[in-house]
């Protein structure tokens, strides 16, 4: 579970790191959520350092998406010498 977050390292860059902590914690407790997936059972299940307020402030930031996962593809999953 732990190689998911290396992998989004590549998007320090575009993202502070801040956000990028957030993200990491959302991203542990969505996968060990089952059910409905909301922002209080996010922030419960996030520990410490995610609280309901902090996950208010998360999907309130402006994230430049599109940019984040143009990084992802080139990074991983793009090949220049493959059709």
């Amino acid at each position: 579970m732990f190689d998911i977050l290396s992998l989004l390292q590549c998007l320090l860059p575009q993202i502070n790191a801040t956000t990028m902590r957030q993200l990491n914690q959302i991203i542990m407790a969505m996968l060990a959520m089952n059910g409905r997936i909301t922002m209080l059972g996010i922030s419960r299940w996030t520990g410490a350092g995610g609280s309901y307020p902090s996950m208010l402030r998360f999907f309130h930031t402006v994230i430049p998406w599109a940019t984040l996962f143009w990084l992802f593809f080139r990074k991983h999953l793009f090949r220049a010498n493959e059709v």
